[in-house]
């Protein structure tokens, strides 16, 4: 099959299907379901790719919001990647409902294609992207196991072939003093509230000493009960995130004696808990983001120029980790909403509107073609054979 006959065959499967994928975006955006609880999501998307000939394989890697969905049986392995968690208070606010369509656009796009390109497609539903690493979990697990490359794409403020990814660790810290009447014997107290309010103030005080692309945040999700007994146990959520892993364990070292501090000061104990996989950096390839820029345009997206805008948009992803183990890519799909940004309540709201809707559809088209030039460049198709998880 010529490439020219190939992509009008992608394009018009994705048209066709254009109201079902936006019927489907809406649909997770409307019913937001956050890490690891996905059910519905999750079964929305694998039952749209079951009616379009995909065979699913539904809770993989004892994970029961995830599947992977199969088509083809060709030697190139290509995963594109559906993301369907919410975010805790603010819903769709990093619009992972237009992932989810994307993915499933570009899936139904590249499955009738699948022999004639000699690819195996796999759509793989990746619970959990918002701190829970599900991929890295699949990945861990087995999921990818054979897969030689994989995409996704991603709504943002603006459009970009790639995002900078930082390595991210997430830690639960708990404190653990002593009770006391705050008023008639606050000595015989050791107080909690206060062991994590040292920490504080010594990682604010941190920030001055570390490097420009290190952050440091967290929050208090337990300070005590009522005013008048000294806390006992108090409870924070850090994310602690570094340019790259051996950067981030450096850091995380220096957060850690904070921590330490806190306790210290205050006559109490301390506990620091992982609360899910360590994200690496992302490890973008060069060629595959110049392929799916190309094709990206052709299919009606536009690429400004970012400056130093780009460099500032750092955030954390699961993706990375696969990246590290096959050659990947995770573009942007520019909703044209600043000075609204993602993780905002307004940002969720643009991820439902018809430039979103539009997002969707042509992230299918863009990574259905990009798969396609992939698979028909012999250079691109043997390095990609080459390389799998």
């Amino acid at each position: 099959m010529e490439i020219t006959t190939a992509k009008a065959a992608a394009r018009k499967v994705v048209s066709d299907a254009a109201d079902d994928l936006v019927d489907l975006s809406h649909r997770i955006h409307a019913n937001p379901e956050i890490m690891f609880e996905e059910e519905r999501s999750s079964r929305w998307v694998a039952e749209a790719l079951g009616a379009g000939g995909f065979s699913v394989d539904y809770g993989v890697c004892d994970l029961p919001t995830s599947f992977v969905a199969s088509a083809g049986a060709g030697p190139l392995t290509v995963a594109i990647c559906a993301e369907y968690d919410a975010l805790p208070g603010v819903g769709h606010a990093c619009g992972h409902n237009v992932i989810a369509a994307a993915a499933v656009g570009a899936g139904l796009a590249l499955a009738p294609l699948a022999d004639d390109l000699g690819i195996t497609v796999k759509v793989m539903g990746t619970p959990a992207e918002e701190g829970g690493g599900g991929k890295i979990l699949m990945l861990e697990r087995g999921a990818f196991a054979g897969v030689n490359t994989a995409m996704m794409v991603h709504p943002a403020p603006v459009e970009s072939t790639h995002m900078p990814c930082l390595a991210v660790s997430h830690v639960d810290v708990h404190y653990t003093g002593k009770e006391a009447h705050a008023s008639a014997f606050p000595e015989e107290g050791r107080n909690a509230a206060d062991a994590l309010t040292v920490a504080q103030v010594g990682i604010g005080l941190l920030r001055q000493h570390i490097g420009p692309s290190a952050r440091v945040h967290g929050i208090v999700t337990h300070g005590g009960d009522v005013p008048n007994v000294v806390p006992s146990h108090t409870v924070g959520k850090w994310f602690i995130r570094e340019r790259t892993l051996e950067h981030l364990a450096e850091l995380e070292a220096r957060v850690q004696r904070c921590f330490e501090a806190g306790a210290l000061a205050t006559g109490c104990q301390v506990s620091v808990e992982q609360q899910s996989p360590t994200y690496s950096e992302f490890h973008h390839d060069d060629e595959l983001m110049a392929i799916y820029q190309r094709n990206a345009e052709a299919a009606g997206r536009r690429f400004p120029d970012l400056g130093e805008l780009i460099g500032r948009m750092t955030a954390s992803t699961d993706m990375a980790n696969v990246s590290l183990a096959m050659p990947a890519i995770h573009p942007l799909l520019g909703l044209g909403s600043l000075p609204v940004v993602n993780h905002q309540p307004e940002f969720a709201a643009f991820c439902a509107t018809p430039v979103a809707d539009q997002a969707a559809v042509e992230g299918a088209v863009s990574m259905a073609w990009t798969t396609i030039d992939a698979a028909t460049t012999d250079g691109t198709r043997a390095r990609l054979i080459s390389r799998s998880a």
